[in-house]
């Protein structure tokens, strides 16, 4: 498969692989376990440490099939270079690891995913400032700006509230200053939305999550959109501005967070992530139908508070949905009537499962507060929307109409 043609999202996911010489005519790039990489050639082997030409060093700074991994994610976030690391919290880890320095400053959206506020918040005790702001409102971004703001962060759409942020003119604002724009993908994924359409310069995904979609290997991924000019940010090392201007970011990154750190993915996960990834476009057009009737029949049901979903006309920032989100997502989040305790609730649940992860084949719930959020605090849970009774929902490939029932039949139990 040599044609030049550019094909559709899941065509050009499925014959990736097959585009590159694979050993044997496997139609998937083969587990290659091995952390060591021999040379003919001892100059040859320099020159690939020295950068001069492609190939394999060790196994903690790249593998045949983790780069074939990130060949894929790169072509379905149009980006120009990915890397791969072991979990999507190495991932934004990895920014802080890489790219900022004793007396940087970071604007990040207050709606987190908790490991993500966590994460900021041992940032912020590391010498590193963090604002944390409302980002569906370009303007208290802007507000938080300082002249040593390295970079802006937010999540499509927030884990568990679902605010979404101002992602467009947060992206027209970075550009106009030049600061480092980088986009969480993770609940929307690149089947939903390409952060590079609002001129973010580095994406994360979470590939434990909907990408590999089966809940079975961890994973995580920082794309380069090559948007963003390297040669501007200023803590680019010496020895990285020897590589051409746009690949400057990358390298670095490589270096101190794959080689230095060691978040680095094993080949076997990589190769669970690539299969799932296949049918990404197939699940998360399940999915996303799912979560839309499963939200539609919980706000028309009186005994339910609220619910949170961007898919609905009713969520504050739905407009934004509609202009640049293919639908809503397969995350929702809803409240109970204060009569209904919502643990009893989970527990007549015979479908939907008590677990934490996201994007699961399978709908999986969980009570916010009271696991994954618990650690913070009242007061921040508050500041962030989250209701003490908030139950999250990662919905799955079901039967439309056996998940809702699920659902309903818990209420009337």
């Amino acid at each position: 498969m040599s044609d030049n043609k550019r094909y559709g999202f899941t065509t050009t996911i499925l014959h990736n692989d097959r585009r590159k010489t694979i050993e044997q005519g496997s139609l998937h790039k083969p587990v290659h376990t091995s952390v060591a990489f021999g040379y003919a050639d001892a100059r040859q082997l320099a020159s690939v440490f020295q950068g001069k030409e492609p190939g394999f060093r060790y196994g903690r700074q790249g593998n045949p099939t983790v780069s074939a991994l990130e060949d894929k994610i790169s072509k379905m976030e149009d980006g120009v270079a990915t890397l791969c690391f072991g979990t999507g919290m190495a991932a934004i880890g990895a920014l802080f690891q890489a790219l900022l320095k004793t007396g940087d400053h970071i604007v990040s959206s207050s709606f987190l995913f908790g490991n993500t506020n966590s994460l900021w918040q041992t940032v912020a005790g590391q010498g590193v400032d963090v604002a944390f702001v409302d980002a569906t409102d370009v303007a208290q971004v802007e507000a938080a700006l300082q002249p040593n703001t390295r970079l802006v962060f937010v999540e499509t759409i927030a884990n568990p509230r679902t605010q979404v942020a101002d992602l467009a003119r947060i992206g027209e604002l970075c550009r106009a200053r030049g600061i480092l724009y980088v986009v969480d993908n993770t609940m929307t994924t690149p089947w939903l939305f390409r952060p590079k359409d609002v001129h973010a310069g580095l994406v994360v995904n979470s590939l434990t999550k909907s990408i590999g979609g089966h809940g079975i290997a961890l994973g995580g991924a920082l794309t380069d959109t090559g948007l963003f000019d390297w040669a501007a940010y200023p803590n680019i090392a010496q020895n990285f501005r020897k590589q051409p201007p746009a690949a400057q970011g990358m390298a670095q990154l490589r270096a101190k967070a794959l080689r230095d750190f060691g978040a680095a993915l094993g080949p076997e996960a990589a190769h669970h992530i690539a299969v799932g990834a296949e049918t990404l476009a197939l699940r998360m057009e399940r999915t996303c139908a799912n979560a839309l009737a499963l939200a539609t029949m919980l706000e028309a049901d009186e005994r339910v508070a609220a619910v949170h979903y961007p898919g609905l006309a009713s969520h504050p920032q739905h407009a934004i949905v509609e202009g640049l989100f293919r639908s809503g997502g397969s995350l929702l989040s809803f409240e109970l009537k204060d009569d209904i305790d919502p643990f009893d609730y989970l527990n007549r649940l015979k479908l939907a499962i008590p677990a934490s992860n996201l994007g699961d084949n399978r709908t999986l719930v969980i009570p916010v507060a009271h696991t994954i959020f618990f650690e913070m605090g009242p007061e921040r849970r508050a500041s962030m929307g989250i209701a003490e009774g908030l139950i999250r929902v990662s919905v799955g490939i079901e039967d439309t109409d056996d998940l809702v029932g699920d659902f309903r039949q818990a209420l009337d139990a």
